[in-house]
């Protein structure tokens, strides 16, 4: 077999791991722990990925420590405290998720472009700057 389908394959290993990176939330959580350097609490969290929902944030929390890109420490204090931090998987594909996050950055204007020219294009008017 190829192994260049493999990665396709509906039954491959890789395609699970994929379908978490390719998740918008578990994206950014990567990001913000990269970028911040340090463990932080879901409540800061939530704070740094705006527009997240508990429930969505809770999920991306879930898949990322089981694929072994975070790591979730709990303190025993009153009330328990908790903390998320990447672990070395995690700083691995974090070179990754910053390079897409850099890239859209750079290109976010060539691609809004493109949609307003497609977007034209479907409805039959002109493209307007």
């Amino acid at each position: 077999m190829d192994t260049n389908q493999v990665t396709y394959a509906k039954n491959c290993p890789s395609r699970t791991v994929l379908s978490t990176l390719a998740n918008k939330w578990s994206l950014y959580v990567l990001g913000v722990l990269r970028r911040q350097r340090r463990p932080l609490r879901f409540t800061e969290l939530r704070r740094h990925v705006e527009g997240v929902t508990q429930k969505s944030l809770t999920q991306a929390l879930r898949n990322l420590e089981r694929d072994g890109l975070i790591s979730r420490t709990v303190y025993p204090t009153i009330p328990p405290r908790v903390e998320y931090a990447l672990t070395e998987l995690g700083v691995e594909v974090g070179a990754l998720t910053t390079a897409i996050a850099d890239w859209s950055k750079d290109n976010a204007s060539r691609v809004q472009e493109a949609r307003r020219t497609y977007d034209n294009r479907e409805t039959g008017g002109e493209d307007q700057p």
